[in-house]
């Protein structure tokens, strides 16, 4: 089959045109950006890149356009469609469908499905639950909105069989582990995206308002998450977080398979001790031991959820704790950048309230209550650029000494937002500013977290630049 797939450079859509090559489909693409490192990814892999959405590339007629959800029926202030391909498709009538549906049915069928669902922690929970099952020898196949160190790699195909089949129907069926998102599929088809993977095992991590650009509301949320569990077989099995009302509230809308919770002390995993070292409890009985380099209660709880869905496999704990104990994160979640002068800089995803909060108070805990933490962040997301949640940003950064905030693109008053904060605050307009700010606050011993959820101007490398200047 030959595949051309509109925004192909976005991390989820470059996963899917990696794995459509490794299973033997030709594959082509185009997007509005196309730039390394994933245009150079994709290319390695053999596939033609075009820069643009020109109704021209209907010439190459493949036999399915997979369209991405950056794609939309826009117009340009000219009143000219922004995405000209798309509405050449609609014309000529030409067979598209979106991303998550093609991988449902070309990759997912046939395969047990470990999906990986929540509104912190996706990326890093899917690639400690694909780690735990490599060690294990199960080959697992995975798609991941980042990149495991583990791997190298963000997406593969995995065994066409499982190493070592287990019970019940689908014993025999390869592992597949995926990062589950909650936003929309593609501006045909508003339902989330994580609605197409029908897993067997589904693991909700945890689930808060975000997403304000296309959700009204939490219980609007909790609706799509109470779609995902419907999906799961009587066979399948919900691994879900203890201690978060909202996914009560799903499970109560009706729940038809097993469950498995973790998080709470009466869950059926539980964590002893602090986050970098701590007994695994199942049934409140000692099964293994964690001990590693993350820091956060956030990923003590992201730890149980992959052991407690690795369990559902047939990894015993203890063999899943001590493959966490070698468990190298992902790119961009608390990735040390530098050090310079005795100051040490980070790269973190965080940009909702929550994640820079967990982020850092796991940070915190680690270096101690002396050390000072400068907290750089940019409110980058469509939820934070609304200004949804900016009451919460005083609140999400108690732990840290000096926060510094890139107003670029907002149309709300970070100052303000800000103002309970203090002293301790300020804001900058660009990234030069920024980068001056943080320099002249910095001094030897210092913590600097860098957190967005896009590329923030290169502000890390800039940083330890700036550090470097006497």
């Amino acid at each position: 089959m030959h595949i051309h797939i509109l925004g192909i450079c976005g991390t989820f859509m470059g996963g899917v045109a990696a794995l459509a090559r490794a299973a033997g489909h030709k594959v082509t693409g185009c997007d509005a950006g196309v730039y390394p490192p994933m245009s150079d990814q994709l290319r390695a892999l053999g596939i033609d890149l075009i820069e643009g959405y020109s109704a021209d590339q209907m010439q190459l007629a493949p036999d399915m356009f997979v369209v991405g959800n950056v794609v939309s029926r826009a117009r340009l202030a000219d009143g000219t469609p922004k995405f000209p391909l798309m509405e050449a498709i609609l014309d000529a009538g030409a067979p598209y469908t979106s991303g998550p549906q093609w991988l449902a049915e070309q990759v997912l069928q046939g395969r047990h499905v470990l999906a990986v669902a929540g509104t912190h922690g996706k990326t890093t929970t899917t690639s400690m639950l694909a780690w735990i099952l490599e060690c294990a020898g199960q080959e697992p196949g995975f798609l991941v909105g980042g990149v495991p160190l583990n791997f190298g790699v963000s997406a593969r195909l995995g065994a066409a069989a499982r190493p070592t089949p287990g019970a019940g129907p689908a014993g025999a069926a390869p592992l597949f582990v995926i990062e589950a998102d909650e936003y929309d599929t593609a501006f045909f088809d508003k339902r989330s995206k994580f609605v197409h993977y029908r897993p067997r095992t589904a693991v909700l991590n945890n689930l808060e308002f975000d997403h304000a650009d296309i959700f009204d509301d939490l219980a609007a949320i909790e609706r799509q998450f109470h779609h995902l569990v419907r999906t799961v077989p009587p066979s399948g099995c919900v691994v879900a977080n203890g201690l978060e009302e909202s996914l009560a509230r799903v499970l109560h809308q009706g729940c038809w398979s097993s469950m498995s919770s973790f998080g709470a002390v009466v869950s059926d995993f539980s964590a002893q001790g602090e986050p970098g070292a701590f007994d695994v409890l199942h049934h409140g009985q000692s099964v293994a031991r964690v001990e590693w380099a993350l820091t956060g209660v956030h990923n003590q709880l992201n730890a149980l959820a992959a052991i407690a869905a690795a369990h559902h496999v047939g990894v015993p704990p203890a063999e899943a704790a001590a493959a966490l104990g070698r468990f190298q994160n992902v790119r961009r979640r608390m990735e040390v950048r530098g050090t310079v002068r005795g100051i040490t800089v980070y790269d973190d995803f965080a940009h909702h309230p929550t994640a820079i909060r967990t982020t850092l108070d796991g940070l915190r805990r680690s270096v101690g209550k002396d050390a000072r933490i400068l907290a750089v962040f940019e409110p980058r997301s469509n939820t934070m650029k609304l200004g949804t949640m900016k009451s919460q940003l005083p609140w999400s950064l108690e732990q840290a000494d000096l926060a510094f905030c890139h107003t670029a693109g907002l149309d709300w008053d970070a100052a303000a937002a800000l103002a309970p904060v203090g002293a301790r605050a300020q804001t900058a307009s660009t990234i030069d500013q920024i980068v001056q700010q943080v320099a002249l606050a910095a001094m030897p011993g210092d913590h600097i977290v860098c957190m967005s959820n896009g590329s923030f101007g290169g502000v890390h490398a800039r940083l330890l630049q700036a550090l470097t200047a006497p």
